[in-house]
């Protein structure tokens, strides 16, 4: 349980002053203030589990990766056993990085400056000159080495923190695991990167995609409207309107969390009466699964499904599956199906990070991934298709990255500031009947519970002891 106490600004204002609880409002002073930003990389970046990349980036012995956590540059390499490590990239003796490209591969990471040597795992090996120890004799090697950060794998994804004593990643994920498991740990090999990830500068504060990211299905049907009106997103049913209406994807499940994981579980009987002319109605999972299969998977891969998941996860997964979501405090990920020209699917399977730069600029990384048994034509349509529309100069990311900076200029005025961003739109519904699975859970349209719930995990971080 974290401990509240009263984090103040210098001016005398209260980090909790800045968030209004009974009117569900933040105040937009957070997204441009350096103080604020500068508390955020301890209270946040500095205690929660960050995701750094995916293990199929660094497959190999000695293969490395230069990532960040907050403000901290950190180097991801894998050891002789197989086994991943975290280190942060700072020499422990005059605090030159150690790691200065962006990934390669080494057993032994050397500093440029004074030649200090380090393992893989961040151990310290020892400096030039052996004889003369160069490295003193007032601490012990075991005590010279590179920082180490607690680190997990989920699904291959790579997770780390600083904060050695803390929550396990398991009891961070909540009850959100429950669904996320059906993204990550649905097949018996995993899934891989397709390449490296995109990465690209937008100048705006990192809350502005962090907070969207929350599962925020509003601004689907305004910002990007297009997709009712272009191409194969154009099409409609019998039981849909105008082709501009996207309405009926903002119905749904959507499950909060109080550690501000949010997911977006959207009908998947509209998606399979529109595309395979069956009613879903009339099927049974495992038919619905060959019908339309997740996001990514083939037919051929369904039957791993029943190896890896509950009969109540496959229940949601042909229902309601989660399509878009985020996970606290700066990743969005969106399993998401690409209607083609011939009629059939293409699914994307894609995680962005968004990294803090500084108050008033953010690094957008984007993964791309597909599972490591899917067939090598599927590989290149979902590359090709998940660049186009959520890549780095993808159709959805151009929108988004639009507004960002906008909102972090806003909140630089004297009287915008002031202004508060309103998550007033609540749910009044609660769970389906029967729904089997944990959490903070509504259903029907779209709704600002999962963002809220992000921004009260902000504050609490912000405010923890």
């Amino acid at each position: 349980m974290l401990t509240k106490t009263s984090a103040v600004l210098s001016d005398g204002t209260k980090i909790s002053d800045l968030i209004y609880p009974d009117t569900r409002e933040v105040q937009m002073r957070v997204l441009s203030d350096p103080e604020i930003y500068e508390l955020e990389m301890e209270k946040i970046f500095g205690k929660t589990w960050v995701m750094l990349g995916h293990e199929s980036e660094i497959p190999n012995s000695g293969d490395f990766i230069v990532r960040d956590m907050g403000s901290d540059s950190v180097i991801v390499a894998r050891d002789k056993a197989g086994e991943v490590h975290v280190t942060l990239n700072v020499c422990p003796h005059r605090g030159m990085r150690v790691a200065l490209t962006d990934c390669g591969n080494t057993q032994i990471h050397k500093c440029i400056y004074h030649g200090w040597a380090f393992r893989t795992n961040g151990d310290f090996v020892g400096s030039p000159v052996e004889r003369e120890c160069m490295h003193g004799k007032l601490l012990e090697k075991s005590e010279l080495g590179l920082k180490k950060a607690r680190s997990v794998l989920y699904g291959g994804l790579i997770f780390a923190t600083w904060n050695i004593e803390g929550p396990s990643f398991e009891e961070f994920l909540g009850d959100a695991k429950w669904y996320y498991d059906m993204l990550f740990l649905r097949s018996d090999k995993g899934m891989e990167v397709l390449g490296p990830p995109q990465r690209f500068i937008v100048n705006a504060n990192w809350k502005t995609a962090g907070e969207q990211s929350a599962a925020d299905g509003f601004h689907t049907l305004t910002l990007h409207r297009w997709l009712g009106e272009v191409g194969n997103y154009s099409k409609k049913g019998e039981d849909e309107g105008e082709g501009a209406d996207l309405s009926p994807e903002m119905i749904g499940v959507e499950v909060s969390s109080p550690h501000g994981h949010a997911l977006r579980c959207i009908d998947l009987a509209r998606k399979i009466r529109r595309l395979t002319g069956l009613n879903p109605d009339e099927l049974s999972v495992q038919e619905k699964l060959k019908a339309l299969p997740p996001a990514g998977m083939t037919q051929d891969m369904i039957d791993q499904l029943a190896n890896n998941l509950s009969e109540d996860q496959l229940k949601v997964l042909t229902s309601m599956p989660p399509q878009v979501g985020g996970m606290f405090p700066n990743i969005l990920f969106g399993f998401v199906y690409i209607p083609q020209p011939d009629g059939s699917v293409v699914g994307s399977m894609t995680m962005h990070t968004y990294i803090p730069r500084g108050p008033n600029k953010l690094e957008f990384c984007n993964w791309i991934f597909a599972e490591k048994d899917a067939p090598t034509e599927l590989r290149e349509k979902m590359l090709k298709q998940t660049i186009q529309l959520f890549g780095t100069s993808g159709m959805v990311e151009q929108d988004d990255s639009d507004t960002w900076p906008h909102m972090t200029l806003a909140a630089k005025g004297a009287m915008g500031k002031h202004m508060t961003l309103k998550y007033q739109a609540m749910f009044e519904t609660g769970a389906p009947e029967g729904w089997p699975g944990p959490g903070i859970v509504n259903e029907g349209f779209t709704k600002d519970d999962t963002q809220w719930h992000w921004w009260l995990y902000w504050n609490e971080l912000m405010n923890a002891e």
